[in-house]
């Protein structure tokens, strides 16, 4: 039985392309997750690898809606495996039912989780060059620091009521408890 499995991260996403894609390479059943990938917690893929059986294939539109780790990714098809089901992924042309399969799944799994620690490490890199320049990433704060300083001195010596402050600069009450 082939058994597909799509997930998107948020909840605005959509399942849609992906289960039309399982559904049109011969999916009997989708499981289907709206969660992100990096959380191993994932009850409909849980759902699934409890109700796998012996010759079952498990398919994906691409093998990074399955996990968002190399290590993750390769736990999770050893439990395929272990229950006797092979994984298949249709972006990928990857079918672990297969010797040869098996060897290109793991040289894209090892290619994408490289990918992956390069663009963290181009990201940090880029931050701390900006760092150096001056620039520094975020929202900039709500109050100016003469601001904070009337807030404190409106909060603490006049006793103002923190819902009152806020009102006044337009900022939430969590805001001015922090200033």
């Amino acid at each position: 039985m082939i058994i597909g499995y799509a997930r998107v991260s948020t909840d605005d996403q959509s399942l849609d392309s992906q289960t039309d894609a399982l559904s049109a390479a011969g999916a009997e059943k989708v499981f289907a997750d709206r969660i992100s990938g990096s959380r191993r917690a994932r009850p409909e893929l849980d759902r699934m690898l409890e109700q796998l059986r012996d010759g079952d294939v498990v398919t994906v539109t691409k093998y990074d809606r399955l996990a968002r780790s190399l290590k993750d990714l390769l736990e999770i098809v050893e439990a395929i495996r272990e229950r006797g089901a092979g994984f298949r992924s249709l972006a990928e042309d990857i079918d672990t039912t297969t010797p040869a399969g098996r060897l290109v799944f793991h040289v894209f799994a090892s290619i994408a989780q490289f990918e992956r620690e390069r663009i963290s490490e181009r990201t940090r890199e880029g931050l701390a060059s900006a760092r150096k320049r001056g620039r520094i990433g975020g929202r900039p704060p709500a109050l100016s620091v003469a601001q904070k300083s009337e807030v404190r001195r409106m909060r603490d010596e006049e006793q103002r009521a923190v819902a009152e402050i806020a009102r006044l600069f337009k900022v939430s009450e969590r805001t001015v408890r922090r200033a």
